[in-house]
């Protein structure tokens, strides 16, 4: 597949099996851990298809004026996948093998700043590599430090476009059905802001441990109204009793 313009010729090509992947650390622990929460309530709350595809620090490819170009964003989300699961393993081509991200977010880095790098020569920085040439609709770039969210939409001109969140301080991602916003609490021991999940009900997506103690909670509710309604009928039945009125058990 091919798209063209006066600067550039784009074609997307499954990545060579000798092409030397980078493979740079992550800035600290708690990315790995960002990205996993936001897959997991999507998963808990039933939206997470078996077609899509929620990579982390994976190689999304493009190949750009006869260029392979891979940039391996912090998190994104792809719809829906058209191959085999073995066959995406190790990269992923957007139209070749399936439907392109529709939000790529990146966790803002301890070191060079290029979330914002709107380098066009090869190879070209993030920004512009998911504005122009990937197209992503949704681009967010997150500070996990002061808990800021960054949310770029294309715009009519093909260009990012910085969104105002709502009156929540959240975003919505149409392409998803789903809001994106900044929750600040503890997961895995680890007291952060996070990215968390919201219906178009205000409801919030739970996480797996979340879920657990929302049903020890209603175990627990449905045993205290039992034992009040026991206590009640013993009081009943002693009230009954003193009154010297026969009460078959």
């Amino acid at each position: 597949m091919l798209a063209t313009s006066s600067a550039y010729k784009i074609t997307w090509e499954k990545l060579p099996d000798d092409f030397q992947l980078p493979d740079d650390p992550v800035d600290n622990i708690h990315q790995p851990a960002l990205a996993a929460a936001l897959t997991e309530s999507l998963d808990q709350a039933g939206k997470l298809p078996e077609s899509a595809l929620t990579p982390t620090n994976y190689g999304i490819c493009a190949t750009v004026n006869g260029k392979m170009v891979v940039k391996a964003p912090d998190w994104a989300y792809i719809p829906q996948i058209r191959v085999e699961r073995p066959e995406v393993i190790r990269s992923y081509t957007p139209n070749l093998q399936g439907d392109r991200p529709v939000l790529v977010l990146e966790f803002l880095s301890d070191t060079d700043g290029g979330e914002y790098s709107i380098k066009s020569t090869y190879p070209p920085g993030k920004y512009f590599y998911y504005e122009q040439i990937l197209q992503v609709p949704n681009y967010g770039i997150f500070d996990p430090k002061t808990g800021e969210l960054e949310l770029y939409c294309l715009g009519n001109q093909q260009r990012y476009d910085l969104k105002s969140p709502n009156l929540e301080g959240r975003f919505w991602i149409p392409e998803m059905g789903l809001y994106l916003g900044v929750w600040q609490g503890c997961r895995e021991n680890l007291e952060s802001y996070w990215l968390r999940w919201w219906d178009e009900q205000d409801n919030l997506l739970l996480w797996g441990t979340e879920k657990v103690e929302q049903e020890r909670q209603r175990a627990d509710a449905e045993r205290q109204r039992a034992d009040s309604e026991r206590s009640r009928a013993d009081r009943l039945a002693a009230q009954l009793r003193a009154a010297g009125l026969e009460i078959n058990e």
